[in-house]
This record gives structure tokens, sequence and C-alpha cells, in this order.
């Protein structure tokens, strides 16, 4: 048993995934594409808006939101997060305002949103943490009251609800379909919303700011004809991946379920040992994108070293928080400006965690961490 090796992350593929993607392969027609329709239209009926659009990335998705909307004032977002949170913030010329997220669920609150407003804010970006969602009652209260652009950044909790309703459909969605997430495509994203003329702008944007795709001017009188309306990005998604992704989606629920009865299997074999386990907010579901456990943090830095040393992928998110990042810190932030992140910071693990991990492999990893903590206790 000690032979076997735990990665951190695993995707799921199956043969239907593989078959669909050779089809496009061979079909020739490997940009945006009928497949891209195809997701975009389950997508947007899983999450229940009428907007749904395929990118390259979360992160493009994160960008397009806050270019679409002229967003150049201040934006808060939580450090408690990755580093593309707060990119997108600067690379479209707005300045990330850090706030505090809430210890137990690492989800931001009202409360630590409203701790870092200024009279220049002009948007929020929400990160739905691990897979758990935020308690967005009080977030879209506190948006509305203050006339913020409410983004949220649902890269890790696709499947996930806040009383009944999908993360995503609540203010601008953007997900990610890297492969450590709940579907994957590889490399790429999505972005959802209400507003039509929000999303004929965000598909435009992508699409170097031409307004109608290489498959829609195919059936066009003049197919050649290609005018730009705005200075916009390469941002689209390839059929193939497109493909990939849509065939991943008819098994989202089916996925999600193994990891969240993975999770329940955690809780229960690490209940007698001296860690924190995942809570999970009254009306909030948790879909586990991560299984998150917080240690002492004299000794978190050699358990992580102890179970890799073991062949266990164990890891830290997110460990620096932003806002102590070399470039961050150099805008002025400081260690001490967010306590609760940073304790969360040196405190956090995350157990390996994928919808086809054996009882075997959770075996080894709890048995892995019970030694490394009977050893520096």
């Amino acid at each position: 048993m000690s032979a076997i090796k735990v990665p951190l992350a695993r995707p799921s593929i199956t043969q239907a995934e593989i078959d669909a993607v050779a089809e496009v392969l061979k079909s020739g027609w490997l940009a945006h594409g009928e497949y891209n329709h195809k997701f975009e239209e389950a997508f947007a009926k899983l999450i229940g808006v009428p907007h749904a659009i395929t990118m390259n990335s979360c992160t493009s998705a994160l960008e397009i939101a806050l270019k679409v909307a002229g967003v150049k004032g201040d934006v808060i977002v939580p450090s408690f997060t990755w580093v593309a949170t707060a990119n997108v913030v600067v690379n479209v010329g707005a300045r990330p305002v850090f706030c505090e997220v809430d210890e137990d669920t690492r989800n931001v609150t009202a409360q630590t949103l409203s701790a870092a407003l200024t009279p220049n804010t002009e948007a929020v970006i929400i990160v739905h943490y691990g897979g758990q969602a935020c308690q967005m009652d009080d977030i879209l209260t506190f948006c509305e009251e203050h006339g913020l652009l409410l983004i949220e950044d649902s890269a890790e909790t696709l499947g996930a609800t806040w009383r009944g309703r999908q993360t995503g459909s609540f203010g601008i969605g953007c997900f990610s379909f890297f492969p450590t997430k709940n579907i994957t495509t590889g490399e790429g994203g999505m972005l959802t919303c209400q507003d039509d003329e929000f999303a004929r702008k965000a598909r435009a944007l992508i699409a170097h700011g031409i307004s109608s795709t290489t498959l829609a001017r195919e059936k066009a009188e003049r197919p050649w004809l290609r005018a730009a309306e705005m200075a916009g990005h390469n941002y689209r998604m390839p059929n193939p991946l497109a493909a990939l992704g849509y065939h991943q989606l008819q098994r989202l629920d089916e996925m999600n379920a193994r990891r969240i009865r993975l999770a329940a299997r955690y809780d229960e074999m690490l209940g007698d040992l001296p860690v924190e386990t995942p809570v999970v907010a009254d009306g909030a579901t948790h879909v586990y994108q991560m299984y998150t456990i917080l240690t002492d943090p004299d000794i978190r830095d050699e358990l992580l070293r102890y179970m890799r040393s073991e062949n266990i992928g164990a890891s830290a998110h997110f460990d620096p928080p932003v806002h102590l990042q070399p470039f961050y810190a150099g805008l002025g932030w400081n260690e001490g400006d967010l306590p609760i992140t940073e304790r969360l910071s040196r405190r956090i693990i995350t157990l390996p965690m994928y919808p086809d991990m054996t009882h075997q492999e959770q075996d080894r990893v709890v048995e892995v961490l019970r030694a490394g903590l009977e050893r520096l206790l």
C-alpha cells in the first residue's frame, strides 16, 4: 500500500469525451464552431441565465467582465484566491482593494466586503472558494445599496448553489475548466450574464472586436467581410475543447456527487485528528473542487513536505495570499493588513480530491497525514 502515488487532482475523461474530440478533429473545423454553441446553450440552461460565452480561460472571462462594464476605479477582491483574480483588475487599469474572508468557509461575506469599501469602489469580485457558494443574499443587498457591479469568480464552484440558485447566476459569472476543476476542457473558461447587450459586447471583445463569428459568417451572403467595432482580443475557445467541455458537462452531477461522497468520507476519517475539516454554511452547497483542512501553522510546511515525500500530492491553496506577493506588496500592502487571510494561508492544506479517486487512494492519504501529524506534534 505504501507504493501508492496519489496526485492532488486528476481529470475524469471517458471514451465519450475522447470520441467527441476525435470527431471534431476529423471534421477539420478546429476553430470556434458548432460545439461552442452546444456547450454554451447547455451551460446557460444549467446556470439559469440567458447567456453563456465560451472563452480560453476564466482569467479572460474576468477581464472581459470588467472591460465590458468599463470599470476603472476600485475593485474589491479577496486576497485569499489565485492571483489571476487580482491581476485582471490591474490589467484593465483599475485598482484592486483586498478584503478579508470568513475563516470557516474561506469565502467573502457582505461584512468583509463592506470593510474594504472606498469612495471609488465600482465593482466587487467575489470568489466562491474551493467548491462552496458564498452567502449571496447579503452580498446582493450590499452591491445593490452601493451601486456596485457584481462579478462571481466561480472557477472552483461549478454546480454549487446558494439557496437553490447556481453560482454564476447572481452577477457576471466566470468559470474555469482547468484540469483540476469540476469539469475540464484542458484550458478554458465561460462567462455567464443576464443582459443581452453585455453579452453582445463580450462576444465581440473576445473575437478581435468583430461581432459575428467565423461560423456565422460562413453562412452569410458575403462571408469574407470582417469588420471590427472595437479593439478586441482573441480569447475564444476552439471547437475541440468545446466538444470536450460539452460532454464533460453531461457528467457534472455524477462527478460532483462523487466528490461530495469522498468529502464525507474524509470528514469521517479525519474526525479524531488535530485538524479542522471544511464547514458548510447553512443555505450553501459544496461541490468540493478542493478538500481543504486547517492545521497548526508551526508544522504546516513540514507536514506538506512529509506528505509529498510519501508521494501524496498535497498542497496549499493559497499561500502566499495575493496581497503579500511581490507585485502587490510593492503597491503598498503589508503583512498584518489581513490577519484572517494570513492565518489561513499559514494553516491551509489541500488534500487530493478528484471524482475517480479510489477508497484505497483516499485511505493512503489519511494514513500519511496521520503519520505526519504523529511525527510533528
